[in-house]
């Protein structure tokens, strides 16, 4: 029984090891296709800004126009840095709390559907932005991203010692 309880943790340890090497491309495949849709997303707001003024006026925003530009800067920048890991961390938080308050003030319908119509709050246009914004706030961005590139070449040790080990 042992043996056989050795062989199953063996080839579970392999293939779990084999899987981990997917996580910074994975991670890398989400940033690069979520971080250019979000991009876009900030370009089209940033050349109509009048139109995203007067929705933020009827959502009954505070100062529209100037958080027209702000969501529109924070959309356009912040894709852009998720995209290519940059200030990972720091984005993902920015664009964690941008989804959650376009679902406070956008969608709070299918905000509040959370627990007795899940479908709804998973179909709502935040919620795929919303879990990669997540995911690099809470796993970064990975080993094939912008951060990891400057903190190895500006002398990170961690960075250095990290690199070292997983080769």
């Amino acid at each position: 029984m042992s043996k056989l309880f050795a062989k199953v943790r063996q080839l579970h340890d392999r293939f779990f090891g084999l899987v981990s090497y997917l996580q910074s491309p994975l991670l890398l495949l989400l940033r690069l296709y979520f971080g250019w849709q979000l991009a876009q997303s900030g370009w089209g707001k940033l050349h109509h800004l009048s139109g995203v003024a007067e929705y933020f006026g009827t959502l009954g925003l505070p100062m529209p126009a100037q958080m027209a530009v702000f969501i529109a800067c924070v959309e356009f920048f912040g894709g852009i840095f998720l995209a290519v890991g940059l200030a990972s961390r720091i984005t993902g938080l920015v664009l964690t709390v941008n989804m959650i308050m376009a679902y406070v003030f956008g969608d709070h319908e299918a905000l509040f559907s959370f627990i007795s119509d899940p479908d709804k709050f998973v179909a709502a246009a935040p919620f795929a932005f919303l879990v990669v914004a997540l995911l690099v706030l809470i796993f970064g961005a990975g080993k094939l991203s912008l951060d990891t590139a400057l903190s190895f070449f500006l002398g990170s040790s961690r960075a250095k010692q990290a690199n070292s080990v997983s080769a």
